[in-house]
């Protein structure tokens, strides 16, 4: 466990998870935003232990579209001690091409939770449907208008 030792306010916590976001949408490099023992969530992934696991996890999402898009002048936070909850929406296109935008298409809404310490994040948990594309219509008919 890692005791924290460097104090940090409300806003510079808001702060470094916005930079996320902002890093992620241009393909700029957050994982110098991450602790070494960061752990990192996504659905259909699981859990990345360490910057290298890290690394490999975000470039497999990647591969899930061409461009994305996450709105930072939208975003709901939630901040409670180092608990940074953050809830939006997103834009872009997929990999195969089709575009989604939250509130429009099925994808797009998501809720990211963070810990933030020391000037770095140590934990994110992302929660959100990864089929950008809406492509899973088998098991869900509705995304294919039936």
């Amino acid at each position: 466990m890692t005791v924290a030792t460097q104090s940090m306010t409300r806003e510079q916590r808001k702060s470094l998870a916005l930079e996320y976001f902002k890093r992620f949408d241009r393909g700029g490099d957050v994982l110098d935003l991450f602790a070494d023992d960061a752990a990192v969530y996504y659905p259909k992934w699981g859990v990345a232990h360490g910057k290298d696991q890290i690394a490999q996890l975000f470039g497999d999402v990647a591969k899930l579209f061409k461009t994305i898009n996450h709105s930072p002048e939208y975003l709901n936070f939630i901040i409670d001690e180092d608990m940074v909850v953050v809830e939006g929406g997103s834009t872009g296109v997929a990999a195969d091409g089709t575009a989604w935008q939250a509130g429009v298409t099925h994808a797009g809404r998501w809720t990211d939770v963070f810990e933030i310490r020391d000037h770095q994040i140590h934990r994110c948990y992302v929660y959100l449907d990864p089929d950008y594309a809406g492509a899973d219509t088998e098991r869900y008919p509705w995304l294919g208008g039936e």
